[in-house]
């Protein structure tokens, strides 16, 4: 290949990539973090959950309203009772109006409410027998709904919702952490891609160089054309490589730019992010911090939670229903609004609502037999479910370690085969080895570099793993849990 057409090249690819900005793998996880819309839809849901525990939490405060109609105008043909017991019709014109303050009190310890109200009411007739204006009042109304022996879901309620609200303020940690994992993996696509153009742009150089050497050498009867020919391939794959390896760079750019929200026709230019924390990493520990502060090991609770409500609501709703009401109150009335509160009577209310089943073809039995087979179903579940969330973490902690030394071998290696290449090719251009063990030293370092990256790679996805399976940064031995 001719050097304008290596020039060409190259100066074709920095016309596509433009100004290369410079970031390291940490920054682009914090751009991602801070960013990207899938870390901004767990900030939405976060917010979302906040308000529906904050919807939860208003069902067990006093919640007052007022209401009423004014006025209520009807004109109608109706039906009276005569002094004389007849029964007849007369047109008759009114306008009611009403006005009720009521404040209820969920009860969560028994499952019932209290409730204390004043009521307004006003009646004017305008047309028919009686015309004229009266009041109606009850200053004061004070009750109370009891169920005896049903199901008490203000109790279980009461229970589960604070976990599910801690469950999500988890979970948005939890999404965070998943947000820097696919950061960092797409930065490793990028990366890759980065090195591999590299690579290919280097070989294609080298490949000319010892195209032209040997054209010379070829000429003077010191090669064979079969040798030639051979170099001569090898360029040429590398113009294909090149154009490849641009064309993966392109796409990982797009991609990773999408992700951490940055205009896709930016290129950016990534470090390699060789320098590897030293940290140890205790399986007791991490163990216990998992426990402290995944979604996961609070869902086993809340679980089995909502499985015990479910045999309890089962059974509350399938015996005798029984429930008590009752009320106290004073009331009055008079023809004038002035007249209503001077005197006032006391007045009562008292109800015990009994509903027993008699014959349901054995429907109630199967329902709790259904709700206790499932609670045993879930219990045994949360408990391999448990032996499965401890057994993952002990393994990538085992895997850590095994990971941390595959990459020094790794670098190693990558040094070792780079130097091996060079020697190489500086003994085939003084003709002391074949085309063939060039292109096996070729080979050889190009595979230790993707080795090499690779180990990073799994390393670095290990890294982040780890802190989102735990919540906690063992780096910093400090937990990462979100606000």
């Amino acid at each position: 290949m001719k050097l304008k057409s290596i020039l060409f090249v190259l100066f074709f690819g920095v016309i596509n990539q433009g100004i290369a900005q410079n970031f390291n793998l940490k920054q682009i996880v914090k751009m991602a973090r801070d960013n990207s819309l899938v870390s901004l839809q767990a900030q939405n849901r976060k917010e979302n959950n906040y308000w529906i525990y904050k919807t939860f939490q208003s069902n067990y405060k006093p919640q007052l309203t007022v209401s009423g109609s004014l006025p209520d105008f009807n004109r109608t043909i109706s039906p009276i009772t005569l002094p004389d017991g007849r029964d007849v019709f007369i047109n008759r014109s009114l306008a009611s109006s009403d006005v009720s303050v009521l404040m209820n009190q969920n009860v969560a310890l028994t499952g019932g409410t209290v409730f204390i109200g004043s009521q307004l009411q006003r009646i004017d007739i305008l047309e028919g027998s009686g015309e004229g204006v009266s009041y109606a009042a009850n200053p004061l109304i004070i009750g109370f709904n009891q169920p005896i022996f049903g199901f008490n879901s203000f109790k279980w309620d009461k229970k589960i919702a604070p976990l599910r609200y801690q469950e999500s303020i988890r979970r948005y940690s939890e999404d965070l952490e998943r947000v820097s994992q696919t950061a960092a993996d797409l930065f490793f696509d990028l990366l890759l891609a980065q090195i591999s153009l590299e690579i290919s742009q280097k070989n294609l150089s080298n490949n000319d160089t010892i195209y032209k050497i040997a054209e010379g050498r070829y000429q003077l009867g010191k090669i064979a054309e079969n040798d030639l020919i051979q170099l001569e391939l090898n360029s040429l794959s590398s113009q294909q490589q090149v154009a490849r390896a641009r064309l993966d760079l392109e796409t990982s750019s797009l991609n990773l730019n999408a992700y951490i929200g940055r205009p896709g026709n930016e290129f950016i230019s990534l470090a390699i992010p060789d320098e590897i924390p030293n940290f140890n990493i205790e399986i007791e520990t991490a163990i216990a911090q998992a426990q402290n502060n995944r979604e996961e090991y609070l869902s086993y609770q809340r679980r089995k939670l909502e499985a015990e409500r479910e045999v309890a609501q089962a059974k509350g709703e399938s015996g005798v229903d029984v429930n008590l009401s009752g009320s106290f109150g004073l009331a009055s009335q008079a023809d004038a609004l002035g007249n209503l509160y001077g005197a006032t009577q006391d007045q009562q209310r008292i109800r015990l609502g009994l509903s027993v089943p008699i014959l349901d073809w054995g429907r109630q039995k199967a329902i709790r037999r259904t709700a206790e087979a499932n609670k045993e179903l879930v219990n045994n579940t949360v408990a391999q479910e448990e032996i499965n969330f401890r057994q993952e973490i002990l393994t990538l902690i085992k895997q850590f370690d095994i990971l941390r030394t595959q990459v020094i071998t790794a670098k190693k290696a990558d040094e070792l085969g780079q130097r091996r290449y060079d020697i190489a090719q500086n003994r085939y251009l003084v003709a002391k080895i074949s085309i063939t063990d060039l292109n096996l030293a070729l080979q050889e370092k190009d595979q230790k570099k993707q080795q090499y990256l690779q180990s990073l790679r799994e390393f670095w996805n290990a890294y982040y793993l780890i802190r989102r399976l735990t919540l906690y940064d063992f780096e910093s031995s400090s937990s990462l849990m979100s606000e």
